[in-house]
Order: C-alpha cells, then structure tokens, then sequence
C-alpha cells in the first residue's frame, strides 16, 4: 500500500502543476474505479465547467476542492497512480478516468487493478460520506507536534511500537516499510512496549519519524521493485536508494555490520537489527 510520503509527494506535485486550471472534459474508460456509481455518466457529467481550487489530503485520500464548493476523493489503492499528462502522450495500460483541462493538458488516473476509488461530493458532506476521518491521528506532515507531546502520546497508547506508528488511529500514513526504518533509526525494536521508553529514547524516536518522512519526501517516495507507485510526472522514487534495514534480510546492517534480522509481526514481515533494544 501507498504510505504517506507517498501520497503527500503527489499531491504537492498536484497542487503546483493543476491548482488554479478549469476542467475540460471527464471521460472514464470503465466503471473499475466508480463503485459509487450506477453507470460512467453519473460520475463524468458532474465535472463540466469547473475549476480545480486546491489539491489537499485527508489521511492517504487526495482531494481535488472545486470551485463550486465540490470535492473529487480519491482513494488510492495498491496499484493507483493520479499522473499529469500533456494531450500529446500515449495513454498508458490501466488508465481508467482521464481529467482534461482547457489548456496544458489533464491528469489521469492509472489503475492496472482497479485498487482505487473516485466519488465526488459536495464538500459539507464530506464528513458523513467519511466518518472514519474524524477518528485519524496525527498527521506527523501536517501537525507540527513537540518531542514532549510525542512523548505522552507514547504513554497514553501503550502498545508494541510497530503496532503504534502503524496505527491510523494514532499517527496517519505510516506502513511497514517506514516503520521499520524510523524503528531502525531509533535504535529501538518493533515490540518495545511505548510506555518504557527513557526520554532520550522518547526523542529519538521522535527525531527518527521525523526526519525519515521528510527524507522519503524529500527523495520523491520509495517504488520497490514488487509495486507500482509513480509521482504525478510518473518517475518513481529515489528513496528505495536509502532504506536501511526494510526488505534486507541477510544484508549486513549499517550499524552493527552483522545480518539484518526478519520475523512476522502481527501477520507483516519485520525487519530489524540487533542493536536495536
């Protein structure tokens, strides 16, 4: 699944490159990703005319605000990709919906499995269409949030530390594979209990969330090699190139130069070193 430096490295491509342009036309290829839905019309006809205001996220979803006080959600799924595209380019495999606007171009909507969701919605019934954003945590991009804070979250949630950061309810956006590093980055293991941390654990951990999501931001998200993720120019990522212990098992860990460790934790491999404690 996506994660967020994921979504968050589309949408400021999205935000910059659309923001601000009138939609053309809206054609959908197929009804994969419009479960909502009773036909291609329903969805398509409600586009006419207006123009994209702001791309912003809620969680992992992606929102197009229109101007007329609408709202395009998108939910990604495992094989989603939201791609810019000028009308000259060949339209590529999986492209369900294509978005066209009134100059320089469109976006189009990428799906080889039909993993995704689009609905569109007026935006004061956002809330009711998705209650289970009210219930979200954290949003470590968006929230700025002290290291102190951090720290009594961590002993208000007390749990495994890989089944906290992977908590939604919690802390948003974060999967195995950035749980692992910032994990590694701390020096701490997956099944740590959150109340027994020292505070130079606590600011550690801390630092480690941080600075690993803005890195993998920074590196324009990680496309491994069993996925599908692109950015909104449809370039993979870079940060694959940095991870430290996810996905290398066997591998000599960069600290302690001894094999990299993996075991199932809560249904998902884990990946760690033993000089985390």
């Amino acid at each position: 699944m996506l994660e967020l430096p994921e979504v968050e490295t589309v949408r400021r491509d999205l935000e910059r490159e659309i923001a601000g342009k009138k939609i053309k036309t809206v054609e959908a290829e197929s009804m994969s990703l419009l479960g909502e839905y009773k036909n291609r019309k329903a969805f398509t006809s409600k586009f006419d005319g207006q123009k994209v205001v702001s791309v912003t996220r809620q969680g992992l979803r992606l929102l197009f605000n229109l101007d007329d006080e609408n709202v395009l959600v998108i939910t990604p799924g495992e094989t989603t990709n939201v791609v810019r595209n000028a009308n000259r380019d060949a339209t590529k495999p999986g492209t369900e919906v294509v978005m066209t606007f009134t100059q320089h171009g469109g976006v189009r909507f990428i799906d080889t499995t039909g993993s995704g969701d689009l609905f569109f919605i007026p935006i004061e019934e956002f809330d009711e269409h998705f209650p289970e954003v009210a219930d979200l945590g954290l949003d470590p991009i968006e929230e700025a949030m002290s290291w102190t804070q951090f720290g009594e979250l961590l002993i208000r949630n007390k749990t495994k530390l890989k089944s906290l950061l992977t908590n939604d309810k919690i802390i948003v956006g974060i999967g195995n594979m950035y749980a692992d590093e910032i994990l590694f980055t701390a020096g701490l293991r997956h099944d740590r209990v959150s109340d027994t941390l020292s505070t130079q654990e606590i600011r550690r951990l801390y630092r480690a969330l941080v600075e690993t999501l803005h890195d993998a931001i920074k590196y324009r998200g990680t496309s491994l090699e069993d996925g599908t993720y692109v950015d909104a120019f449809g370039n993979p990522g870079d940060y694959q190139d940095h991870l430290q212990v996810y996905g290398k098992a066997g591998d000599l860990s960069p600290r302690s130069r001894t094999p990299i460790q993996r075991v199932k934790f809560s249904g998902n491999w884990t990946y760690y070193c033993d000089t985390q404690v």
